[in-house]
């Protein structure tokens, strides 16, 4: 009776001792030799079978170590050569505040846990994570936004709406066909008018933002004028849109510091413009859709209106810019330091 579980017992010491490497097949055979110890009279259990389940314990477990060690090394190794560094935020001389661009780096023990779920076998799936600049706009304290950062391969439509709503019913429908948000700067007087529509384009997923209330040019004005122009139109986004709103873009990007400072101290990033369709002056939509095929670069915010050439050119402009592996965000989306890739890929 005790001859199987010794007979057991031995092939399987025999196996672990002479260096196998398939700890599967460990495991099997120790399972064997466990049920049939189970099944025998306690009587018959040899010692030899804690013996066996040592020493499997043993060989496993240090299988484990070893190839967690391993694995560490290598996901170090392409830790180091995959490393991007954040880029600060900056000043330019005339593009303003240019924002900055998270940086990105594998996620040493997150890819070695995940790994360890797969037992350290292949393919290696690298988990990152994004490390965010030293500087970023708020530390450049009140200072106009003209563009993205240009490593980020996103572009931003930018609708200021001050008169009329004709052509923004099939510039929506257009924007929703694409699967693209833009963000939607609305005039104070507009607005009061046609709150409803502007909640009815927020609930399509645009953006909106202050586009002051009377569309003066606000270099002209006085420190308490700006302040009047801006705050009555965002107390019309709070509480007649009832959005939390953090962007100011100055009618006909007209501004001086003392603008700036005031959107600032309202909480307010203050928009300009990187590329200007000057749909206001009715152009072909073809030569808006060449301009922007032309000169549309990663970071870009263009600068538009719901004008008739900017609702024909509208399908076009989407598509040279996708033609070009740009994706579409909203102006939020475009300044944001945040980067566009996923943080986990895998088959590496």
């Amino acid at each position: 009776m005790k001859r199987y579980p010794i007979a057991t017992a031995a092939v399987c010491l025999g196996l672990l001792f002479v260096g196998i490497e398939n700890s599967e097949a460990v495991n099997e055979f120790a399972a064997r030799a466990r049920e049939q110890a189970a099944a025998a009279p306690a009587a018959g259990r040899v010692p030899a079978m804690e013996a066996v389940e040592a020493a499997v314990r043993l060989v496993t477990g240090d299988e484990q170590e070893e190839g967690r060690s391993e694995m560490l090394q290598r996901i170090q190794a392409e830790a180091e050569k995959r490393r991007e560094a954040p880029v600060n935020a900056r000043i330019d001389p005339v593009w303003k505040a240019v924002p900055g661009y998270n940086g990105l780096e594998v996620d040493v023990e997150a890819t070695l846990e995940l790994m360890k779920q797969q037992g350290y076998r292949e393919p290696l799936k690298l988990v990152y994570k994004e490390i965010p600049p030293a500087i970023g706009l708020d530390q450049l304290g009140p200072q106009p936004v003209y563009m993205g950062n240009p490593k980020k391969k996103m572009v931003a439509l930018m609708i200021n709406v001050a008169w009329g709503d004709e052509f923004l019913e099939p510039m929506l429908a257009t924007l929703r066909q694409e699967g693209v948000h833009a963000t939607f700067f609305f005039d104070g007087m507009w607005l009061k008018k046609n709150a409803e529509t502007a909640r009815r384009i927020l609930s399509e997923g645009h953006e909106a933002g202050n586009h002051a209330y009377s569309h003066k040019n606000m270099s002209k004005l006085d420190r308490m004028s700006n302040l009047n122009e801006i705050s009555k139109t965002e107390a019309l986004l709070t509480g007649e849109v009832g959005v939390k709103n953090k962007l100011f873009a100055p009618p006909s990007g007209d501004y001086n510091q003392t603008t700036v400072q005031v959107a600032h101290e309202l909480k307010l990033r203050t928009i300009l413009w990187t590329l200007d369709t000057v749909d206001w002056k009715k152009p072909e939509p073809s030569s808006i859709v060449h301009k922007v095929q032309t000169k549309v670069t990663p970071g870009t915010l263009i600068l538009m209106h719901p004008t008739s050439s900017s609702r024909a050119a509208l399908k076009g402009m989407i598509q040279a810019i996708r033609s070009k592996g740009l994706a579409l965000g909203t102006v939020s989306e475009v300044i944001s330091p945040e980067r566009l890739h996923e943080v986990e890929s895998t088959g590496q």
